[in-house]
């Protein structure tokens, strides 16, 4: 089993953004994320979207996000 659970995209947001991260510009559903010593992420999801454990393993190595910051 994962360390990952499923999660809709505004959670994972919220979390990106408690961990940190800042909304560096918006187009529509696309967002630019940036935070000090990270290169920048773009977080291209719609909020109700649900993201899978794979997709969201993916996010972490990226971001930092840990299962606990959820």
């Amino acid at each position: 089993m994962s360390a990952w659970p499923a999660a809709r995209a505004a959670r994972v947001l919220r979390a990106l953004l408690r961990i940190g991260w800042a909304v560096k510009r918006q187009a529509g559903s696309h967002r630019v994320l940036s935070r000090e010593g990270w290169a920048d992420y773009v977080f291209a999801f719609h909020d109700g979207e649900e993201i899978g454990p794979r997709m969201l393993a993916r996010i972490a190595w990226q971001t930092g996000l840990t299962p606990g910051d959820l």
